[in-house]
């Protein structure tokens, strides 16, 4: 049985269907890109999973239990990890510090603190900080790194509750070519030596392509595509969609 699977949800805002009868399976250690044009409904898709948005109709169930509707923070002490198109981090903390908060509140800590952040979990925060190639700056305020470090700090932090499944919202957003195949290599390793399933959303297609198992796309609110890169690269019906014409991807963004 896949980690995740997702039978016939949707969603509707107004008289407008944003979700619209959607199924698919995720299993451990798959990296899976959720894919389609502006509109398309991915990111109410995703957000449901998260559980940002109540869906009105279907099931998402993690690992055999149904988890639609649930909040956001009880999703995530399941095992669910998160991160964000826009970095989520402590400016003025240090690396090693932020990696500390998110494990203090995978124990539900925070609120009864009577020592420095600096004293809880130092070890494994490290141990964190050394599988996304950052323990070398845990001194660091985060402040001053570079972008493609924070989205690293981010990722060590979503890793915190040790998850089964991490969701991804446009992890590559704002970031350099080269910057952005290295996160995502990274991710991909993780998903092979810890057996996540990880789900994600990206507009860029070299990206995705170069390193995504299994690609799932939406338009419209409904699931049109479905198969490995090499598959959804030539789907004429896909290609429609992006381009209303019969051309096939190129390695750049797709159009917004």
């Amino acid at each position: 049985m896949s980690l995740l699977q997702v039978r016939h949800l949707s969603k509707s805002f107004g008289g407008v269907r944003a979700v619209d009868d959607v199924s698919f399976d995720l299993p451990a250690g798959q990296l899976l890109a959720l894919l389609g044009p502006n509109g398309a409904g991915k990111s109410t898709c995703f957000n449901m999973v998260n559980g940002q948005i109540k869906p009105d109709a279907g099931a998402i169930l993690l690992d055999g239990r149904d988890i639609a509707g649930l909040a956001p923070r009880e999703i995530w002490r399941m095992g669910v990890g998160r991160t964000f198109q826009i970095a989520a981090t402590f400016h003025s903390m240090t690396v090693v510090e932020n990696v500390q908060m998110a494990l203090l509140s995978h124990e539900k800590k925070l609120f009864g603190l009577w020592q420095p952040v600096r004293t809880h979990h130092r070890d494994e925060a490290m141990a964190l900080l050394a599988q996304v190639g950052m323990a070398n700056q845990a001194e660091r305020a985060c402040s001053v790194l570079s972008y493609g470090d924070v989205k690293r700090v981010e990722l060590a932090m979503a890793m915190a509750n040790k998850p089964r499944l991490l969701l991804m919202d446009e992890p590559t957003a704002g970031m350099a070519s080269k910057e952005r195949h290295a996160l995502v290599a990274l991710t991909k390793k993780l998903v092979v030596e810890q057996q996540l399933a990880v789900l994600f959303t990206e507009h860029s297609m070299d990206v995705v392509f170069a390193h995504a198992d299994r690609l799932i796309v939406l338009a419209r609110g409904k699931l049109i595509a479905e198969g490995d890169p090499g598959r959804i690269r030539n789907d004429p019906l896909v290609r429609e969609v992006y381009f209303g014409t019969g051309s096939t991807f190129s390695n750049g963004a797709v159009p917004a």
